[in-house]
């Protein structure tokens, strides 16, 4: 029994358990802990790739149980935050109040917290895509789950403890995180190419924009701590257009 090849399928299962522990967390609105273990979920993510490729073990299995274990972490996690999210900056201050509204689901209308699970129907999709789309094997096309994940995870930590007066009232605004989700779900299915930090060599000519990218990631943390994440995903996506758009010309 090969035991080499089973340790990128280790690292993806952690990933997953990660994502099933801070489902739980995100359930209970414990938004601190749930996205502690998004965050450890990504990197086992980035692991299990990395040593597949350095094990020269990639496989199909791996694959899907890479997609699989995404969906939980850079999937459910994030919807079910935006739907707390939600929940709490709509008309429905109370879990009892929220309760009744869902039993009229189907007779008088939908609350406008269940916007927030189209991230988790929209990063479906798209990992289901991501597996058939040969495209995708040296850069992005659409914004990663694990980005999208990571943009919604660090909303809560804004309310919570932002400065900003304006920035954290928005961070309960039902209409701003309505169009939030909204903005996410159609970026991770846009035919939009973006590109990869994965490094086939080092040169400054080829590999501008990472650099460009890294460094100005790495002084938005130092400047805005966790303000920067949403910043810096919107960054990512800035920099693809531009780089698609320079080397079009």
């Amino acid at each position: 029994m090969n035991l080499k090849k089973h340790i990128p399928n280790l690292l993806t299962l952690g990933n997953l358990f990660c994502g099933t522990i801070a489902t739980v967390f995100a359930v209970e609105g414990d938004f601190i802990m749930a996205g502690l273990f998004v965050v450890i979920g990504i990197l086992f993510d980035f692991l299990d790739g990395f040593v597949a490729r350095l094990l020269k073990v990639s496989g199909e299995l791996g694959k899907q149980l890479d997609s699989l274990a995404d969906m939980v972490t850079s999937g459910v996690v994030p919807g079910v935050i935006m739907f707390n999210l939600l929940s709490e900056s709509g008309s429905f201050s109370t879990l009892a109040e929220r309760t009744e509204a869902m039993m009229w689901i189907g007779f008088k209308f939908a609350p406008v917290q269940f916007i927030g699970l189209f991230l988790t129907l929209g990063a479906c999709y798209r990992l289901a895509k991501f597996n058939l789309d040969t495209r995708q094997s040296d850069s992005f096309i659409g914004l990663p789950t694990p980005a999208m994940s990571l943009f919604v995870i660090s909303l809560p930590l804004i309310h919570e403890y932002s400065d900003i007066e304006f920035v954290s009232n928005l961070m309960s605004n039902h209409y701003f995180l309505s169009i939030v989700t909204l903005v996410l779900t159609y970026l991770m299915n846009a035919e939009i190419p973006l590109f990869s930090l994965k490094f086939k060599d080092y040169s400054l000519q080829k590999n501008w924009i990472i650099y460009l990218f890294l460094i100005s990631s790495t002084l938005l943390i130092f400047i805005f701590s966790y303000l920067s994440i949403p910043i810096i995903i919107i960054l990512y996506v800035v920099l693809s257009v531009f780089k698609n758009l320079t080397s079009k010309g």
